[in-house]
């Protein structure tokens, strides 16, 4: 398959799972890139945080148009988010890339035994 037409896949599942889910970084793009796309593990990371940024935005918009959205509820989740964000930015060049695919994997590890078993 052509790269362009695996990029635009790509981005249509993690669209597709920001919709869905709330989430499509770590959880869909990471595995699509280092593995599908051959992106080096470091770099997946941080591409991720950038796809999400403006699919984000699109749903944002979409739930807030249908009015399934609370924006005075979002402050503390916000401010908590960019301090994290920041932390985590400056960090990133220091932590090896094991331990992050590690965390990475225990959550959705997490994610999915939730999803499973809480339902």
């Amino acid at each position: 398959m052509k790269s362009k037409v695996k990029q635009a896949v790509t981005g249509a599942l993690a669209g597709a799972a920001n919709g869905f889910f709330g989430s499509g970084g770590g959880l869909f793009l990471v595995p699509l890139f280092t593995r599908w796309l051959h992106m080096e593990q470091k770099k997946a990371f941080a591409t991720s945080v950038a796809v999400i940024l403006p699919l984000s935005a699109v749903s944002l918009a979409v739930y807030f148009w249908r009015g399934g959205l609370d924006l005075t509820g979002t402050l503390p989740y916000l401010l908590g988010g960019l301090a994290g964000g920041l932390l985590s930015g400056k960090l990133f060049d220091k932590v090896p890339v094991t331990l992050l695919r590690r965390v990475l994997g225990v959550l959705i590890l997490y994610g999915g035994v939730r999803a499973v078993l809480l339902l």
